[in-house]
């Protein structure tokens, strides 16, 4: 029979990783939130013999936790459980920008404590089961918590990295640049569409087979090889074309075209763009700027 399994949270990520467990023959036997409809909710998508508790009576359903809250909640749902109680066994907690010591009170209190930061973007419980299945899992902590931390990656099928809380802030900037910069990004091309006159839902049509062949090329051939474009050819004309069209953007859009732009000059460079090339590029893309 396995262990109980107790989550607290139930927004996005809890219920999802909740089901997926679950699916995988785990004993969920709990979900918290401070809102009895909501735990009510999550608790029924996990289905099987998850009860709807609240975070104060986690400890008597379960002695493993997994704790799905927002970051800045971290902390007061630790001293919770350890005031409730909680005094052996394991808990992780699912943010990528924190390392274990976000857990600090029930470590004093004798908890195994550690993370289980699933590199991946759930945008609703359902969606979340759907694609967590197979990701990477940025683990850390106590032996004991590692150690099923690990067990939890192997039955979700995904990749286990090991991520020491000194290198959180780099991990999670990675996984910032990776999800939220890309999405920040296709807004501002959609909003440049529209700028040229075509209608934003043309636009965003028009747009996600470049973008999406774009990111599949980066990670298929390598960010180098798969590189087209303007600044990799080393055409100044061009840029300088999009740099004055841009001039009449808010600043923020030049500026990101801009950062974007000397990012991308230094992968042409690793590609071999003549430096003559280059530095007439860099010139461009630095004069009126405060990059």
């Amino acid at each position: 029979m396995p262990e109980p399994i107790a989550i607290a949270g139930a927004g996005r990520l809890g219920p999802a990783l909740g089901r997926l467990l679950r699916d995988r023959g785990e004993s969920i036997a709990a979900i918290a939130s401070r809102s009895p409809e909501r735990a009510a909710t999550a608790a029924a998508f996990v289905g099987g013999a998850a009860q709807p508790v609240t975070y104060a009576e986690i400890p008597q359903h379960a002695a493993n936790v997994l704790i799905a809250v927002p970051d800045d909640a971290i902390g007061s749902v630790a001293r919770l459980l350890a005031a409730a109680g909680m005094h052996r066994g394991i808990a992780l907690h699912t943010s990528g920008a924190h390392g274990p010591e976000a857990l600090a009170p029930l470590a004093a209190a004798g908890v195994a404590c550690g993370t289980l930061h699933p590199l991946q973007t759930v945008a609703n419980p359902a969606e979340g089961v759907r694609v967590l299945p197979g990701v990477a899992f940025a683990i850390d902590g106590a032996p004991q918590a590692v150690a099923w931390a690990r067990q939890l990656v192997d039955l979700l099928d995904g990749l286990p990295l090991n991520v020491p809380a000194a290198s959180r802030p780099l991990y999670h900037a990675a996984a910032v640049m990776a999800s939220n910069y890309l999405t920040a990004l296709i807004s501002t091309a959609v909003m440049l569409m529209k700028e040229a006159g075509v209608d934003e839902a043309a636009a965003q049509l028009a747009l996600a087979p470049l973008a999406r062949t774009s990111v599949e090329n980066a990670f298929r051939l390598g960010p180098a090889a798969a590189l087209t474009g303007p600044i990799v050819r080393g055409d100044a004309d061009t840029v300088r074309g999009h740099l004055e069209a841009l001039a009449k953007t808010p600043a923020a859009v030049d500026g990101l075209y801009r950062a974007a732009g000397l990012a991308t000059l230094e992968i042409a460079r690793r590609r071999g763009l003549a430096e003559l090339q280059a530095g007439a590029i860099e010139e461009l893309l630095r004069k009126g700027s405060a990059l």
